[in-house]
């Protein structure tokens, strides 16, 4: 199955082209790096879809926050290593 995780941009590589642009998630503390160039509006704060390990899309914090509960109570968050 496909699944893309909502996260939150913590930090974006300054340094870096659109292309190759890179930034620090917070998916519910643990951060991984992503690839942000799908995204290229997209700041630190802003809660990103990802799938597999790029940011595909931009989401409500409220959303994003109520997907990533539903996957904890699911216990999927486990197997994705994100606990």
């Amino acid at each position: 199955m496909c699944l893309a995780i909502p996260g939150k941009i913590t930090f974006i590589e300054k340094d870096q082209d659109v292309t190759f642009r890179t930034g620090k998630v917070s998916f519910g503390g643990v951060q991984k790096q992503v690839n942000l160039m799908m995204v290229p509006e997209a700041r630190e704060g802003d809660y990103v879809l990802v799938h597999v390990g790029v940011g595909i899309s931009i989401v409500d914090e409220e959303e994003a926050k109520k997907t990533f509960q539903f996957l904890r109570e699911m216990g999927e968050l486990e197997e994705l290593n994100l606990e």
